[in-house]
């Protein structure tokens, strides 16, 4: 006997909407284990890069540290040293808690 063989014979006995009601409570559990809180999670970091203002220090994706000195529609100027200013997605800014000298 292979495998799928007794698979058959195992679920024959169970209702035809039994497979159904098993893969909706799987995606069910998929729905608020895992897609749920990340949803939560870019709303959260969203409202942050809204809340951003000038000169307000913040780390950009690639791990540079600088201070807002422009905010456009699509994109921030980041000042990373005096006199260095760099044009950035305003996707790829996080807010920092920290000191950037």
């Amino acid at each position: 006997m292979d495998l799928l063989t007794i698979f058959l014979q195992a679920a024959g006995g169970q209702s035809p909407y039994s497979g159904i009601i098993m893969i909706v409570a799987m995606v069910a559990i998929f729905y608020f284990f895992m897609i749920r809180p990340q949803q939560k999670k870019q709303k959260d970091i969203q409202k942050a890069r809204e809340a951003l203002q000038t000169g307000d220090k913040v780390i950009i994706s690639g791990g540079i540290y600088g201070k807002i000195k422009e905010i456009g529609d699509i994109y921030m100027i980041i000042e990373v040293a005096d006199g260095v200013k760099i044009k950035v997605d305003k996707t790829s800014v996080f807010a920092s808690s920290e000191d950037s000298k």
